[in-house]
C-alpha cells in the first residue's frame, strides 16, 4: 500500500472525500517520537490494503493546522487519525502509535 503525501488543503479534501476506512498521519520529521510512530506507522501498512495519507507537519503547517480545525482535534506531533467516510473515529498520539493500536482501532469501528 503506497502512502499519499498531502501537500495541501485540496489534497487532504480529496483524500477525506474517499469512502471506507483511511489513516491519516502527521508526522515531524525531525522528532525522534514522531520517527518512531512513523516506523510503526508503515510496518502496519506493509500486506495492509487501507487507504493512507502522511502529512509533514513542518514542510506542510498549513494542512496540520487546517486537520485539527476541519476535525476539531487539537494538533499534536505525532498523531493519527482513523477515518470513516470522512469522519474521524479515531485518533492518538505519540508513544500509543503502534501496529497493534492502529490495528484494533480499525478492527473495532
Amino acid at each position: 500500500m503506497s502512502i499519499k503525501q498531502l501537500h495541501s488543503i485540496e489534497d487532504l479534501n480529496q483524500f477525506v472525500q474517499q469512502s471506507g476506512k483511511q489513516l491519516l498521519f502527521k508526522h515531524s520529521t525531525t522528532c525522534p517520537i514522531s520517527a518512531k510512530a512513523h516506523e510503526e506507522f508503515q510496518a502496519f501498512l506493509n500486506g495492509s490494503d487501507t487507504s493512507a495519507a502522511i502529512v509533514h507537519v513542518i514542510e506542510d503547517r498549513s494542512v496540520s493546522l487546517h486537520i485539527a480545525d476541519k476535525f476539531g482535534i487539537k494538533h499534536e506531533s505525532p498523531q493519527i487519525f482513523m477515518l470513516e467516510d470522512g469522519e474521524v473515529k479515531w485518533n492518538t498520539s505519540h508513544w500509543k502509535i503502534t501496529q497493534n493500536s492502529i490495528k484494533e482501532a480499525l478492527t473495532n469501528e
